[in-house]
């Protein structure tokens, strides 16, 4: 059985800078996918981000970072996720998003992939939103309103 490869893409209308910037600093990042951060991704740091709604977390750490191209992480769980930032003019940016290294048996990585391309597929729709047309679509936060956190 050969693994699933998940690769969500998008094209946003924002300088690579801009787009790079927006998931190294958790204070744009938070503005279109999890809720609070203990900090910038930076190499060799590991950081922890919150979805407060869902009442879930996961710890990440930051394995590369090479300035406006690439993001290298690993999840708690063990998996990783590539972003690639590959500028195609001066104000036009693709995002290349793979996440790898799902396990269990084929049923279970077949969920994960596809649950992991469904969420990459909405961080980079948020984004879009936020960068073109600063607009916060909640995107996250709607998905599972059922799932929210009684508080």
């Amino acid at each position: 059985m050969s693994v699933p490869v998940v690769k969500t893409e998008m094209l946003i209308r924002k300088p690579v800078e801009e787009v790079f910037e927006a998931f190294i600093d958790p204070a744009i990042t938070t503005r279109f996918w999890f809720t609070k951060s203990s900090g910038r991704l930076e190499e060799g740091r590991h950081v922890r981000w919150d979805w407060e709604m869902y009442g879930v977390s996961d710890d990440v750490y930051v394995k590369e970072i090479e300035q406006n191209k690439r993001i290298l992480i690993e999840s708690s769980d063990s998996t990783t996720v590539e972003w690639i930032f590959t500028p195609r003019t001066d104000t036009e940016t693709f995002v290349t998003i793979t996440p790898s290294g799902f396990t269990g048996n084929g049923d279970n990585i077949v969920n994960q992939a596809i649950d992991s391309m469904g969420g990459y597929t909405m961080v980079l729709c948020g984004l879009k939103a936020l960068l073109e047309h600063n607009i916060s679509l909640n995107l996250v936060a709607d998905k599972a309103p059922d799932a929210h956190v009684k508080r």
